[in-house]
């Protein structure tokens, strides 16, 4: 303590003993705040069930650090050249603290968001096909809010800029008016909500696959063949949707069309058909499965075999794995699989022509 008491003694009318004695206070500030107030906030955190608070106190202890410090150097640096205070200096330091909790916003905002989206069955006011709306509403209002602190701190007048807002706008929304259609046709589609995440759906009977997210501007499918295809919103609601997710419950039919020779004994097919399609791979298997007997044809009798898969993302594998099982049932059934014959009648050949060479004089 006396060798403090001498060194405060000698050095205080130096220049830079303050703004060493506050960086060094503020060097001793963060450390106490990681080293002593955040374990115990962390242990209150760990109390709850979820993992949210925790994700969120991780990303607070950096916001918190950093604003720290940055204070302390803007002070420090106010008292090094002191009486002169640069006005730059707290416009910088305003500017990188807005700029800390901006992306200590977003980022606790993804994590909110992302907690909700998992649990949005547990919530009734809240839906999961409008979570993307309220996250993007999220986003905008932040930049806007941060970027009028911007302009605040740096103490620029925003009335200028809010007028020439509108003859810009003019201008912005006829260069950019696809994307303004995407934007438009995304809010009616998250409100409509003709589908949503993880949906299997079909566009205009073309492109198949499942919703893997819905964005403001478009929307993005997996493919069976683990491709992701990006479809525009505006297309998307000029086109027909085939939602396979969207009834009471995510089972969903499978068929298959046989078609046996005439003089086949209907009773036999009937029981061949039922055993090849029970005990397939991602069937319901309380669910017993139907065949109909659905008419002539041209030449075969015509059945139908319908069995309910457990996701319609199964359909392509359940409906490969009955027309496999029906094929090699038939046949070792010895029920024959007609396919169309046309039979050619030929009544009279057309006469040749004359030879051109035979009636030429010799």
């Amino acid at each position: 303590m006396q060798a403090i008491r001498d060194f405060s003694e000698r050095y205080a009318d130096q220049w830079f003993f303050a703004p060493l004695l506050l960086l060094l206070g503020t060097v001793l500030l963060v450390a106490a705040l990681r080293l002593v107030v955040m374990p115990l906030l962390r242990r209150v955190t760990r109390r709850t069930r979820g993992t949210t608070d925790d994700q969120v106190l991780a990303r607070l202890g950096p916001a918190l650090y950093l604003t720290v410090l940055v204070l302390g150097l803007e002070w420090a640096g106010v008292l090094a050249l002191k009486p002169a205070s640069p006005v730059w200096l707290h416009r910088v330091a305003a500017t990188l603290i807005i700029m800390v909790w901006a992306r200590f916003a977003l980022q606790a905002g993804g994590i909110v968001f992302r907690a909700v989206h998992g649990g949005a069955d547990r919530y009734r006011w809240v839906h999961a096909r409008s979570l993307p709306l309220f996250q993007f509403a999220y986003k905008v209002v932040l930049v806007a809010v941060g970027v009028s602190a911007l302009m605040t701190a740096w103490s620029v007048d925003l009335t200028g800029w809010l007028a020439s807002a509108g003859v810009a706008g003019l201008a912005v929304g006829f260069a950019a008016k696809d994307t303004l259609a995407n934007f438009i046709a995304g809010v009616v589609i998250l409100m409509d909500a003709p589908y949503k995440v993880g949906d299997v759906i079909i566009i205009d009977d073309v492109t198949r696959g499942e919703v893997s997210e819905i964005g403001m501007r478009s929307t993005r499918l997996l493919t069976v063949d683990n491709v992701e295809v990006t479809v525009p919103n505006a297309v998307i609601g000029n086109a027909k949707i085939v939602n396979e997710s969207s009834g009471p419950t995510l089972q969903m039919r499978v068929r298959a069309n046989v078609g046996v020779a005439y003089g086949s004994d209907i009773d036999q097919v009937r029981a061949v058909l039922a055993d090849a399609a029970r005990d397939l791979p991602h069937v319901e298997p309380q669910e017993e499965p139907v065949v109909r007997f659905t008419g002539f044809g041209e030449s075969s009798l015509d059945f139908l075999v319908l069995v309910l898969a457990d996701h319609p993302r199964f359909r392509p594998a359940v409906s490969d794995e009955l027309n496999t099982r029906i094929y090699k049932a038939l046949g070792a059934a010895g029920i024959a699989i007609p396919f169309p014959q046309r039979d050619l009648h030929v009544k009279q050949w057309p006469a040749p022509p004359p030879d051109p060479a035979a009636g030429a004089p010799s």
